[in-house]
């Protein structure tokens, strides 16, 4: 279970109730302005990553290695999105955990994750065999 979908929610209403006894109703003006800004903040950044990687092909990263030298476990899927600057191409059915997606290079590369519950569960790099090319005459 995810326990900042539940922290985060009461330690607001938390911190509203004790700015309340200590400041009345000009401490709660504080706090819930404080909140508004931090979730403005949450929601600029978000979408500020989206813009960026609406201009980009859906599935494409520019080194599909460097990708994959820099995942870790637990990274949320807006966070692989920025350093991509790309939307992943879904690889599993839609609205289904866990999520797959996968980015590919130039080179034919790519580096396949596996996302449950918005959160980086694993991921695998493939790269494409060498294919011999005949002896030039």
């Amino acid at each position: 279970m995810n326990f900042q979908k539940i922290l985060i929610p009461v330690a607001g209403v938390a911190a509203v109730a004790v700015a309340y006894n200590l400041a009345g109703w000009s401490g709660v003006a504080v706090i819930a302005t404080g909140l508004v800004m931090w979730l403005l903040l949450h929601f600029t950044r978000m979408m500020n990553v989206l813009k960026r990687a609406a201009n980009q092909p859906i599935g494409y990263v520019a080194s599909a290695v460097m990708l994959n030298a820099k995942l870790q476990p637990g990274m949320t899927l807006l966070h692989v999105i920025a350093m991509t600057r790309s939307l992943g191409q879904l690889q599993s059915e839609k609205d289904v955990q866990p999520e797959v997606f996968c980015w590919t290079d130039g080179t034919q590369s790519h580096v396949t994750c596996t996302f449950v519950g918005g959160k980086l569960a694993s991921h695998e790099l493939f790269r494409p065999t060498a294919v011999q090319l005949p002896p030039a005459p």
